[in-house]
């Protein structure tokens, strides 16, 4: 069954990572601030970068995430493993592997990104300022041949963005919020997946991201995302996505996301709805 190890791996990670404790650098930063690590390997939500880093390394610690999420829709699943590292609460870094089974036609397309990220002032909590964060994610296509037959022009892209992101501790409801916006510089086809510019546009497009999630409690929160995204292929349409989710964060070693997705139509297939969740494990 595709992508079996994949599920495999979240189910033990989860277990292992239930039983793990909690790294020095756990001392720091509030249960769940740094959200997870999104289908890009950069910190934020499932679908978002947020202006937030990955871990919970405070002033002079370092932090390391790894991660697994995978998306089950119609026509296509999405595997996708990462690894976070930052440092000071300033500088992240990032890598992801990416892999789009295509089950309608067979075959997988595949992707690497690199990803860093500075926090340039403000703080996502403390003082008025909210927090925010400049990054790209360098992306490197790895199976070019069907994008490059659809007109995509090139193998390899830089996306650009900047995020902004603040909590309030006694929000509506009195539960405490967390709101992220992303303005971000692409030429990515579905991600990069398929690939970098079109015959229909072979420029930057500036793209809006958004995620805005409540908590529960203390270790429960439900949110939303919206990601709009470019059109740059003339055979087909490109559709923004959007989910609703709910996260799970038991401890500091260990975070579990679940969401509902709508994709709409990818590649021309519509009805891409389905389910995505991700596993992080801290150190």
């Amino acid at each position: 069954m595709k992508f079996l190890s994949l599920r495999l791996w979240l189910v033990a990670g989860l277990v292992a990572a239930l039983s793990v404790e909690q790294a020095l650098a756990n001392e720091g930063k509030l249960l769940a601030t740094g959200g997870v690590s999104s289908i890009e390997g950069s910190g934020g939500g499932g679908l978002v970068p947020w202006a937030t880093t990955a871990t919970y390394a405070e002033k002079n610690q370092w932090g390391v995430t790894a991660n697994a999420n995978f998306a089950d829709v119609d026509d296509f699943q999405l595997g996708v493993q990462s690894v976070n590292f930052s440092y000071d609460n300033r500088i992240e870094v990032s890598f992801a592997k990416q892999r789009l089974g295509l089950n309608t036609i067979g075959g997988a397309l595949k992707q690497d990104i690199f990803g860093v990220k500075v926090r340039v002032l403000g703080d996502l909590i403390y003082g008025d300022l909210p927090q925010f964060s400049l990054g790209l994610q360098h992306k490197r296509n790895q199976s070019f041949a069907l994008p490059a037959a659809v007109g995509a022009h090139d193998d390899t892209g830089t996306d650009i963005y900047a995020s902004v992101a603040k909590a309030w501790l006694a929000g509506p409801f009195d539960r405490t919020w967390v709101a992220n916006y992303t303005l971000r510089a692409t030429k990515a086809n579905q991600l990069g997946l398929l690939g970098f510019g079109g015959d229909k546009n072979n420029d930057y497009s500036y793209m809006s991201e958004a995620s805005v999630a409540m908590f529960l409690n203390r270790h429960w929160l439900v949110g939303a995302e919206y990601r709009q995204k470019p059109d740059n292929l003339g055979f087909v349409r490109e559709y923004d996505w959007r989910d609703v989710f709910v996260g799970w964060f038991p401890n500091k070693s260990v975070a579990l996301v679940v969401a509902y997705v709508d994709l709409k139509s990818v590649a021309g297939l519509p009805d891409q709805t389905g389910a995505y969740a991700s596993l992080q494990i801290s150190f």
